[in-house]
């Protein structure tokens, strides 16, 4: 097995939980949520990312406005929708519960080599 591509199917699944976390505190358009990710060393392009807010989109976990830029066509910021906010409270609690179990089976580990 190829570990570029077990860290790019990580990689997805943890992606929709990213966006609805850069969005949790602040409306963002695409650009700023791509260069977001990129800062957070998460690199998605616009075509893995547009489907991605049209789907939470249309889920009903994001809204949308239009809002006049004054470099270029106006912008369309996405914010989360109460029901995205509910959804991102849901994620957060299966991160922590997900992140416990790797940490405890890391911390059997490290005690079963310890042990041997």
């Amino acid at each position: 097995m190829n570990i570029e591509n077990a860290k790019s199917q990580m990689r997805k699944g943890m992606l929709e939980y990213c966006v609805l976390l850069l969005l949790e505190h602040r409306p963002s358009y695409a650009s700023d949520i791509i260069q977001q990710l990129k800062n957070a060393e998460l690199l998605v392009v616009e075509g893995t990312l547009y489907p991605l807010l049209t789907r939470l989109k249309n889920d009903g976990l994001l809204r949308y406005e239009w809002q006049e830029s004054t470099q270029g066509p106006p912008r369309k910021y996405y914010a989360l929708s109460n029901e995205g906010e509910h959804f991102l409270e849901g994620l957060d609690t299966a991160w922590t519960e997900l992140s416990n179990t790797i940490n405890y089976l890391k911390e059997l580990g490290t005690a079963i080599s310890n042990n041997l």
